[in-house]
């Protein structure tokens, strides 16, 4: 190598750095011009006065139910007063009522609608931790590992889950409710393990990750940092719906008698008495309101969730 080439050697290398180093400011500006989820949310709460009051309305009715499960005993929903059963609402103090075995109906729906909540919200936060993760990183890295983990997955999502925890709810003895949660957290990450990964791998391919890898960032802070804050919108979009359909999915379960077991209320568990024609004709005030607080929670969650929705795609749609 003659002393031109060495003198030539510094300037191109600077000259590549200089292009990274304007490169990743370019990208940064364009990401400045982006509003941030927090902003975007709030823009669109603003605009949508029904998301808005759902929203609102959510959080009181959520607030109320827990903090008044904390007021109310076990002993109010497991000990059986023969003289009291079945009292019409207003009676005897009993707001709406009471059921077979003298229980108020009010303080069951109360610790039932809590339990179902608590079940959906638990099962929610554990398929987005396994499945935006596995997401992550099989539509990062890609390859062999991907096909073949992708291909266990599209096996799984076709297994009958409902089927399967009710087998393995009668197997487990002695069971409460994490069992249950364990059981359906695990056989509920599947669908999230594709759809993030989906997304991912359109992040992955974007300039921004290019200029992170070109500067030499790790593949975790790639990924944890700068890929996730992008899916930030679209998991959240997903959780509402998802909170929605696993509340529901524990519900069916208690209905079914294989929820949560027997002495710990569910709204499931409520709603059956339904199964009993005199009970469902003769006295609605066992089952209604549970039926009432289902109905209310699943359109809240719908409207807050199509809301969320559309923040999602006005910033994939922004890129």
């Amino acid at each position: 190598m003659n002393s031109d080439q060495l003198n030539d050697t510094p300037i191109v290398s600077q000259t590549h750095s200089d292009e990274v180093i304007e490169e990743i400011k370019l990208i940064d500006a364009d990401d400045a011009l982006q509003p941030s989820l927090y902003q975007a949310l709030k823009r669109e709460l603003i605009h949508d006065q029904g998301a808005q009051f759902a929203a609102i309305l959510l959080v009181v009715l959520t607030l109320v139910i827990f903090v008044a499960a904390i007021f109310i005993k076990p002993a109010d929903f497991i000990d059986v007063h023969i003289l009291e059963q079945y009292k019409a609402p207003f009676v005897d103090g009993h707001f709406l009522g009471t059921d077979n075995g003298g229980h108020d109906i009010l303080k069951m729906v109360i610790v039932a609608a809590r339990n179902s909540l608590t079940i959906g919200f638990l099962v929610t936060v554990a398929i987005l931790v396994l499945g935006t993760a596995g997401g992550l990183i099989t539509g990062y890295f890609g390859g062999k590992f991907d096909g073949i983990f992708m291909r266990v997955i599209d096996f799984m999502t076709i297994l009958p889950v409902m089927m399967i925890i009710i087998v393995l709810v009668t197997l487990i003895p002695h069971y409460n409710m994490w069992p249950l949660i364990i059981i359906i957290s695990a056989l509920g990450w599947f669908n999230t393990v594709r759809l993030v990964r989906a997304r991912t791998l359109v992040e992955a391919n974007r300039d921004y990750v290019s200029a992170s890898k070109t500067s030499g960032t790790s593949d975790i802070k790639i990924i944890f940092r700068e890929i996730f804050p992008n899916l930030s919108s679209l998991i959240i979009a997903e959780s509402t719906l998802m909170f929605a359909g696993n509340v529901g999915l524990e519900t069916s379960l208690s209905f079914l008698g294989f929820g949560l077991p027997a002495g710990t209320p569910s709204l499931g568990t409520l709603l059956n008495y339904a199964t009993d024609p005199e009970t469902m004709t003769d006295k609605p005030w066992v089952w209604v309101p549970a039926a009432v607080i289902i109905i209310v929670y699943t359109i809240l969650i719908m409207i807050i969730g199509q809301a969320l929705r559309r923040v999602a795609d006005q910033r994939q749609a922004l890129g």
